[in-house]
């Protein structure tokens, strides 16, 4: 079993051997907004052109970028939910990648039409919805907002052949019945209520049973397969059902990369790889046997889990276990993580990314709060393990 460090070895050594990867300083924070880009936005070469397509709920504008001149019409969207920027730094690494490197096989192959973020408002407010508090990713049969009317009609203009629609998963989801954390999870969506398999859904499952074959050889085990029940509200099932291959790709949690700094790089090497696929015309049938075999998501975990703790509550002392999560805040421009209780008791249906074993031993909560939802995570225990925030200290 590879160790965190001997992954991290393999994934660097393949970078340094195979890509010239060079992350984008300035956007590690979660929170990301169009001014966290702009300067990016204005390093880009000649070969990239960027136009205003329209404007948000709150007038922001919404920034598309184009790149290359091949028949292969490629259309990314990313941060339609505006608290989900993950993809979106891996977005902006790949146009980095294209704006520093000799690639002019895949200029002339590939047209690339990325809108890095389509929810503005979302980003700046750091919430999932829209200003009208509306999820974009449930808009696609009524068409009530300006952001997904904007999409739909790139769609059409553009016509593309095929879709990327890229997320954030939260730590919560983990590999189906193991014990490892989904870091990356995809799903060529449905297209209809009972989930058939037809050409276009088929050319999207080839493409991710392409990417899941790469990313094992880093990534082992911690790769899952996204739920496919059908929503023709959403962006991914709407265009796989107009017959565009479309994927969805969720950014979820690497162990103690709790600002999905790593993810975003093994995302960058999805990217990387799902385009020298298309470019090399390496797509293999008869790989829906392959893609099922891909674990589905499943909720099982916490963020912290402290087991057999003894409490005082009514004069009495007892021993019982709790788990918490993080919330994310937005203070100073920067998102913060604040650690809350959010069980107590039995806490054994789920895993945890951080587990203590108190192991019977007194707990003193700061400023000897009683333990209780809503509790903000920082103790210390009577054996010296100090607790700040969730998080070993």
């Amino acid at each position: 079993m590879f160790t965190f460090v001997m992954i991290t070895n393999l994934f660097e050594m393949y970078f340094h051997t195979n890509l010239s990867y060079q992350p984008v300083h300035g956007i590690d924070n979660k929170y990301l907004t169009p001014s966290h880009v702009k300067d990016f936005y204005a390093s880009l070469s000649n070969d990239f052109t960027l136009n205003n397509i329209g404007y948000s709920v709150n007038q922001n504008p919404i920034t598309s970028i184009t790149w290359g001149h091949g028949k292969v019409k490629v259309l990314f969207w990313s941060q339609m939910h505006g608290n989900e920027s993950t993809s979106t730094k891996a977005l902006i690494d790949f146009l980095h990648f294209l704006n520093t490197n000799s690639v002019d096989d895949w200029k002339s192959y590939f047209k690339f039409l990325v809108i890095p973020i389509l929810n503005p408002d979302g980003a700046i407010a750091y919430t999932r919805e829209n200003a009208n508090q509306v999820d974009l990713n449930r808009d696609f049969i009524q068409f009530s907002q300006p952001e997904s009317r904007l999409l739909q009609q790139v769609y059409k203009e553009f016509q593309p052949d095929w879709c990327g629609n890229l997320h954030d998963q939260r730590t919560i989801f983990g590999v189906g019945d193991t014990d490892k954390p989904a870091t990356i999870s995809f799903l060529a969506p449905s297209y209809n209520d009972t989930k058939e398999y037809n050409e276009t859904r088929l050319k999207a499952v080839q493409a991710i049973v392409a990417m899941n074959s790469k990313l094992q050889k880093y990534l082992s085990g911690q790769i899952a397969r996204f739920d496919d029940g059908f929503n023709p509200n959403c962006a991914g099932d709407h265009f796989q059902s107009l017959g565009t291959p479309t994927i969805l790709f969720e950014a979820g949690f690497f162990p103690n990369d709790w600002h999905r700094n790593i993810t975003r790089k093994y995302l960058f090497l999805a990217y990387h790889t799902l385009f020298s696929t298309l470019y090399e015309n390496d797509l293999v049938d008869n790989k829906l046997e392959d893609y099922l075999k891909i674990p589905q998501n499943k909720v099982s975990f916490y963020d912290f889990i402290c087991k057999k703790v003894k409490i005082n509550y009514d004069n009495s002392e007892f021993i019982t276990n709790f788990a918490a999560q993080y919330r994310e805040v937005v203070h100073e421009g920067q998102v913060q993580l604040v650690s809350e209780v959010v069980a107590i008791g039995n806490v054994e249906d789920r895993h945890a990314h951080i587990t203590i074993n108190a192991e019977g031993k007194n707990i003193a909560f700061t400023n000897y709060a009683p333990l209780e939802i809503g509790l903000n995570n920082s103790f210390e225990l009577e054996n010296g393990i100090k607790i700040q925030n969730g998080l070993i200290i």
